[in-house]
């Protein structure tokens, strides 16, 4: 006897509840038309993942129910296939007051799952254990559910199989699991909407293992795809057989109608799947940044997008990034030279425009910089130059590159990365100003190895070895005064990195970073850095989440503060 399942992996847009429902409704027209008996959905799917404060809204929640309502209509004519639909439920037993009655802080919604099957819900269940830490505040929104969800199928055979449903969280704990079981579940089915970030995948089929080992049951493990503001979701659905073995995979960072076959053995079943190539760190980073790009562009509607190319390996990185993800008709870069400007920087930034095929300007602003700077001049009467000079070139380029955004509606993809939004080693309405941070999120030792490994690989079609071997190579600088590296400022980068990864993702204390052999003095710097520029952070642009910790969501730490450790 076999069963078929297949999981609807899609890219789901937050809001767009008519949209959302008609993929829903097609996904399972062709899973029906493929031999499936049960279509999986992601976790939310309905609504789309994370919907935030729109759950607040008593209108959302309504359109929610109503396009929930028109899949049930739907599968009236989808004899034979059983949907797994994720929605927002509003709590229905009738003790509850309505939440002006009790208090605007009480949910009164479940993050819950539909079963539905010929023209009628049969089950719904409500998800049990509630995220609320990182980039997840569920607990705002939802109340936790308390019972188990077991329903039945009918394999080609007509055998009955019973599945125990479960949600995201509820899968790495040990109880929800153990109790579908106890209810009769013969294999579970796991909707998910996991945030990507680095080793993550590999986090989840190691939990997951564990899960289905504990219980002795089969696991389908079915996850959203597709990029929602700062976080990005990475597909890679999976299956796991009972004692926790991959039996198959599907593609990463891609839609895909993922199908499994399961194969009746006794009193067991055994699912048998296609498994996608295994793929590097840096392929996963790479993938999840182009899709966090080409997500945010086009589901916010922007027609293409602007940046500027320095010559330096930030914007670099971000150019060949946004190539791969818009194309090159629909990427804009500028070069906007300033007195600093060394010679091999024009060369290099025209030699990569070239690579790419991209339109190219160049916009030089020594004289609006003089301007600046005369009309500024009666006022800084008897100071020297510093740094207030040098923010002066930023912000003249930032305010060229809005003013073609303006103009032309694209929206500007700054290219600070992670080592400098840490340190504060970036200029408030000069390169911080624009509507994306696309690498916010990378780390400087991260940009180079990523660089390398663009020009190894040619993914995406757009061109083999975009960026120039010198833009790699050459020590960092901001071009903003004369023999300028970015070390007179900060520690060498593969140890700020690493104090940045002790200090703000792990949060370990100085004490004990300057115990692993960093120098006291090093540590002092960064962590002093980090918590001066607080300010900064919190008016620069969203940017894509690829750690565990990002100066996002998961970073809520107070601009005023006297605490120095």
């Amino acid at each position: 006897m076999t069963l078929q399942i297949c999981v609807a992996q899609l890219n789901f847009v937050v809001g767009d509840l008519a949209g959302n429902a008609r993929r829903i409704i097609e996904a399972a027209q062709q899973a029906l038309a493929g031999g499936a008996q049960l279509l999986l959905t992601p976790e939310l799917a309905l609504c789309g993942y994370a919907a935030e404060d729109l759950f607040l809204r008593p209108a959302f929640i309504d359109a929610c129910d109503d396009a929930l309502n028109e899949i049930v209509r739907a599968s009236e004519g989808l004899a034979g296939l059983t949907l797994v639909v994720g929605h927002p439920a509003r709590l229905t037993d009738g003790s509850q007051a309505s939440r002006r009655e009790r208090s605007v802080t009480v949910p009164d919604l479940f993050n819950a799952a539909s079963v539905i099957r010929d023209g009628r819900i049969v089950h719904t269940y409500a998800k049990r254990e509630l995220p609320n830490y990182q980039v997840f505040d569920e607990r705002r929104y939802f109340a936790p559910g308390d019972k188990p969800c077991v329903f039945e199928l009918q394999d080609a055979g007509g055998q009955t199989v019973k599945v125990g449903l479960l949600i995201c969280e509820d899968a790495w704990f040990d109880r929800p699991a153990r109790e579908a079981k106890a209810a009769g579940a013969q294999m579970l089915a796991v909707i998910n909407a996991s945030p990507f970030h680095a080793g993550k995948g590999q986090e989840r089929e190691s939990t997951m293992r564990e899960r289905a080992q504990a219980v002795g049951l089969p696991l389908v493990y079915a996850h959203l795809v597709g990029g929602q503001d700062e976080i990005v979701f990475e597909g890679r659905s999976f299956v796991l057989d009972a004692s926790g073995q991959l039996a198959g995979r599907a593609i990463s960072f891609e839609e895909t109608l993922f199908p499994i076959r399961f194969e009746s053995r006794g009193h067991s079943w055994l699912p048998v799947a296609d498994t996608d190539r295994p793929h590097s760190a840096e392929a996963d980073l790479w993938h999840a940044l182009v899709l966090g790009v080409r997500d945010y562009v086009g589901k916010n509607g922007f027609p293409s997008a602007v940046l500027g190319l320095s010559g330096g390996i930030d914007s670099a990185l971000v150019l060949a990034i946004a190539v791969d993800a818009l194309g090159k008709d629909r990427v804009r870069a500028v070069m906007m030279p300033s007195p600093y400007t060394a010679d091999i920087s024009w060369i290099d930034a025209r030699d990569m425009a070239a690579r790419l095929g991209v339109c190219y300007d160049e916009i030089a602003i020594a004289s609006e910089f003089e301007a600046f700077k005369g009309s500024l001049a009666p006022l800084f009467e008897g100071r020297a130059e510093d740094t207030t000079e040098e923010n002066l070139q930023a912000r003249i380029r930032g305010t060229l590159l809005m003013a073609l955004s303006n103009k032309f509606g694209s929206i500007v993809l700054t290219t600070g990365n992670k080592s400098e939004m840490a340190t504060g080693y970036c200029t408030l309405y000069g390169d911080m100003a624009g509507g994306f941070a696309v690498i916010k999120d990378v780390v400087k030792t991260q940009v180079f190895r990523l660089a390398r490994w663009r020009n190894a690989h040619d993914p995406y079609g757009t061109g083999a070895n975009p960026i120039p071997e010198r833009i790699i190579t050459r020590p960092p600088s901001a071009e903003l005064r004369p023999d300028q590296r970015d070390q007179d400022s900060l520690p060498e980068y593969d140890v700020l990195d690493a104090i940045i990864e002790r200090y703000m993702e792990n949060d370990r204390s100085p004490a004990e970073i300057v115990a692993e052999g960093y120098s006291q003095a090093d540590v002092d710097k960064v962590v002093r850095l980090i918590r001066l520029n607080e300010y900064k952070r919190r008016q620069a642009p969203i940017g894509i989440r690829v750690t565990h910790r990002s100066f996002g969501k998961d970073w809520r730490y107070p601009i005023t503060s006297r605490y120095r450790a």
